[in-house]
């Protein structure tokens, strides 16, 4: 058509300039001599009409890309009028969304172009997470306006079969979510059948309310003091008190002793449940329907979004893959009647797979109970491989209560987003903590590798420490003299016994005494490479926490007693306390043990992952387990008397650090880390760290709990009871009472020593 126009013009022009040339029929003046005019040739300027395949490509770049605010700005003013940029939006979000579309892409195959109007063919290629790949031949119209080309909107540019108002519809096949079980195959969840429990507590009978509470104790593990004081609080008035949910398993064992008395409330419900409330909730995370907010992006995975139920938090979030097996579907295509015109793909599910955990169920509810109601966490590690055996956080949740069906479900769900005591938050990999003196692991081990210290380096640690400008720090000693009047400051201690004592004088030394002598980063190199301000590659959602490098002396001194901005995770924690246990391994920690198929095919394994070396040597290695091991067998230890008698009376070797980290509200947080050594057959030895936010003393909270977390493991229950406890699990007071600190160089009476 160009080529015709063109030529048009030209005998245009050249019929013109033979007119020009003919002599004219009315007289005219002779030219002069010395005006001579010349006509200049003529000239013509061509403008080509733009390839529309760039339009084109441009448009289907953006559906890519999906900017649909681009492409809507590329139609034609006629399409812009026959459709809002909402609706167009809708209409192709809706497409990806009922199709399941994770993709899709383009291949331009030829084009026809007119003066005005152009046509490019191009071939379709949708990528459906559910039934496969479609493939669709079709065109886009194009006109020429304002000097560039622009889209002709219709719903065959997505698909040819859309024209005409014609729509996709899925209906979803989706497979039953597989279980999570623990390491010897017992089940942590699975879809079964259980039962809610509540009160109505203006029904409860007063001369029968002991029996009755003493029947939920033995069905639910909660205890009657619990529950008192919320009957007694609404009797008169009546009110349904939420209780706990259990197995119908349990239920038709034990049930029956609870339903005889009056006021109770059992109702029965079918869920993906969560057996004893919950075995390491924050391990194992919960399922909830697709929020509204979700629904698109649900459906373009492939979800039935009004059935499904997805993985919130932990493995349930982890395995979503596994758990929730491959959905089919089948792909219809209806008319705008509302009929089906054809069924344009189909695919079937395929089986989830199995969770197998690294975690022991028995040990996990017994790390649980050994927490109690404080707020904190606890961390046990295989020392020599990294597995995770039990990970408790506290306060814990229950995720049976995200389970509409479950009774006490309106009653309750709210408290699990409680903003202050935060139930949800995995205190173990999410709770970032100042060390204390813990860190003063790091410290030593600096201090020796530096080559100005070595083990028989000896300081005076007195009450305070002067040596700063202008700041006068004081130990930890000067202030039980002040509540207690008796206890002295710890003397000349060589550097492993000012470990062993937890001096906090002697570290300060060392962390002003690097940084003035040029190793200003020396200590939080040190904290790094033990995997400190890193994540530790766990497979549940973790935090990185922070060492910063010292840029005072201040900084440099509060550093060296893991103060400061120092932030850690217990887990963090555990994981280098195992790799002193191991004598220098830093495994990857991990809660995953396989996933198994149903056929019982194992398609993951679970093997020990080396991810750093402790960057110390043999003989600092060997120089710091000692150190650690005096902290529990030496007299003045300050775990001596929380766990010298358990170590000795069991014959099974602790090695440990308390601390005590200055929280900068409330009391401080507690700490307890150490490694176990006994060598069993039957029972790897592992590592144990204990927090307990706000909690006081090291030595009086967490190595108590460390203690128990001890006997769980290797003798199957608690053995003593807590020095706040009435009895084994009957807490009286909600705090632990402190105790006198024994004198150096005596041996006071067995009772708990405070300690950083």
């Amino acid at each position: 058509m160009m080529k015709k126009t063109q030529f048009f013009i030209w005998i245009v022009l050249l019929a013109f300039l033979v007119s020009c040339g003919q002599p004219s029929a009315t007289p005219t003046a002779a030219p002069s001599a010395t005006a001579t005019e010349t006509l200049q040739p003529a000239s013509m300027q061509t403008t080509s009409v733009p390839d529309p395949t760039t339009t084109a490509r441009a448009y289907l770049d953006a559906w890519k890309a999906e900017d649909y605010a681009a492409m809507y700005a590329m139609l034609t003013p006629i399409s812009k009028d026959a459709i809002t940029e909402a609706d167009f939006t809708k209409f192709y979000r809706d497409v990806a969304a009922e199709a399941a579309l994770s993709g899709w892409d383009y291949g331009i195959t030829q084009n026809i172009i007119h003066p005005r109007t152009a046509q490019v063919a191009y071939n379709v290629i949708l990528n459906s997470t559910l039934v496969g790949d479609l493939q669709r031949d079709t065109q886009m119209n194009l006109s020429f306006e304002n000097g560039q080309w622009q889209v002709q909107w219709d719903e065959a540019l997505l698909m040819p079969e859309l024209k005409g108002g014609n729509k996709l519809r899925m209906e979803y096949q989706s497979p039953s979510r597989a279980n999570i079980y623990d390491r010897d195959g017992s089940a942590l969840v699975a879809q079964s059948d259980a039962v809610a429990i509540g009160l109505d507590t203006g029904q409860v009978g007063e001369d029968t309310q002991n029996s009755l509470l003493t029947a939920i104790y033995r069905l639910t593990g909660i205890r009657p003091e619990k529950l008192r004081d919320k009957i007694n609080a609404y009797r008169q008035s009546g009110w349904y008190l939420p209780v706990a949910d259990v197995s119908a398993e349990d239920w038709d064992k034990l049930g029956g002793a609870v339903s005889q008395f009056t006021g109770v409330i059992a109702q029965p419900f079918r869920a993906r449940y969560y057996f004893n409330g919950g075995i390491a909730p924050h391990v194992v995370g919960y399922v909830s329907a697709i929020q509204q907010e979700e629904v698109e992006e649900y459906k373009r995975l492939g979800y039935n979004v009004w059935s499904d139920r997805v993985g919130q938090k932990g493995l349930e979030a982890w395995g979503e893959e596994y758990l929730a097996g491959k959905r089919g579907g089948t792909l219809y295509l209806i008319g705008p009647d509302g009929a089906i015109v054809t069924r344009l793909a189909e695919t079937s599910p395929e089986p989830a797979k199995a969770i197998y955990t690294t975690l022991d169920k028995d040990l996990q509810k017994g790390v649980q109970d050994a927490l109690g109601d404080f707020r904190g966490a606890v961390v046990v590690l295989e020392r020599d491989t990294g597995r995770v055996l039990a990970m408790a956080s506290s306060p814990e949740y229950n995720p049976n209560l995200f389970e509409p069906q479950n009774a006490n479900y309106s009653y309750q769900i709210n408290d699990l987003f409680d903003q202050e005591k935060l139930p949800l938050l995995n205190r173990a990999t999410q709770g970032q903590y100042p060390l204390g003196s813990v860190f003063k692991i790091m410290t030593f081990s600096a201090a020796l590798q530096s080559g100005k210290f070595t083990p028989e380096t000896e300081y005076n640690c007195e009450y305070f420490f002067r040596d700063l400008m202008g700041v006068e720090l004081h130990d930890w000693t000067y202030d039980h003299f002040l509540e207690d009047g008796k206890t002295q400051a710890s003397g000349i201690l060589t550097l492993p016994q000012g470990l062993m004592r937890s001096c906090n004088p002697w570290f300060w030394h060392i962390g002003l005494t690097l940084f003035n002598d040029g190793l200003t980063t020396d200590v939080s190199n040190m904290a790094r490479a033990f995997g400190l301000g890193s994540r530790t590659g766990i497979e549940i959602p973790e935090e990185a926490g922070q060492i910063p490098d010292p840029g005072s002396q201040l900084d440099a001194t509060n550093l060296a007693i893991g103060q400061g901005g120092t932030l850690v995770t217990p887990l963090q924690v555990a994981d280098f306390i195992a790799a002193v246990g191991n004598g220098g391994t830093l495994y990857t920690p991990k809660v995953v043990e396989k996933i198994v198929a149903t056929d019982g095919t194992i398609t993951d394994q679970f093997t020990p992952t080396i991810r750093g070396t402790l960057p110390i040597t043999g003989t600092v290695m060997q120089t710091l387990q000692d150190a650690m091991v005096s902290v529990v067998r030496s007299p003045r230890g300050t775990a001596y008397y929380v766990l010298n008698p358990f170590s000795t009376s069991y014959k099974i070797p602790i090695a440990g650090k308390t601390g005590t980290a200055e929280s900068g509200s409330g009391e401080p947080h507690a700490w307890f880390a150490g490694y176990t050594y006994a060598e069993k057959e039957d029972k790897p030895d592992i590592a144990v760290v204990v927090l307990v936010e706000n909690g006081g003393e090291g030595s009086e909270v967490a190595a108590p709990i460390f203690r128990r977390v001890l006997e769980t493991y290797f003798l199957g229950k608690a053995q003593v009871k807590y020095p706040w406890e009435s009895s084994i699990g009957v807490v009286p007071t909600p705090t632990p009472q402190p105790t006198e600190t024994p004198l150096p160089g005596t041996v006071p009476e067995e009772t708990p020593t405070p300690s950083p």
